[in-house]
């Protein structure tokens, strides 16, 4: 039997209006720190975006939603908080914030291989 590892996951999502805290999911945040795994990704489907949001700044949005993957990944140029330890980028990334790119409350869960765990969830709750 293969061996379980705790992760936990946040929904990254588009709320253009944050007074009216309507959302789209738009990708998946998910760290597990057994396997020294930390990533995020994304998909957004602009015509539906702007269906949703037709004064929504499109290249403004995909610029922050870039920065949180490079952030979540400890890429060349994320800035102070992209030098963070897995753990702390995962808890900044995900806190509670009243911004235009939000996160679901932390979920967990046990995977066996985390980055097909993420394309699951990616799959599941966003596509």
């Amino acid at each position: 039997m293969q061996e379980k590892f705790l992760f936990e996951y946040a929904v990254i999502r588009v709320m253009p209006r944050v007074e009216r805290e309507e959302f789209m999911n738009v990708g998946i945040i998910l760290f597990c720190a057994r396997q020294k795994f930390l990533k995020s990704i994304f998909a957004l489907d602009e015509i539906r975006m702007l269906a949703f949001s037709p004064k929504i700044d499109l290249d403004e949005l995909k610029a922050n939603l870039c920065a949180f993957e490079r952030i979540s990944i400890a890429a060349k140029g994320s800035g102070p908080i992209g030098q963070y330890d897995q753990a702390s980028r995962f808890r900044w990334l995900t806190a509670t914030r009243s911004t235009v790119v939000q996160c679901s409350k932390v979920h967990p869960g046990l995977c066996t291989d985390a980055e097909e765990t993420l394309l699951r969830l990616h799959q599941e709750l966003v596509l």
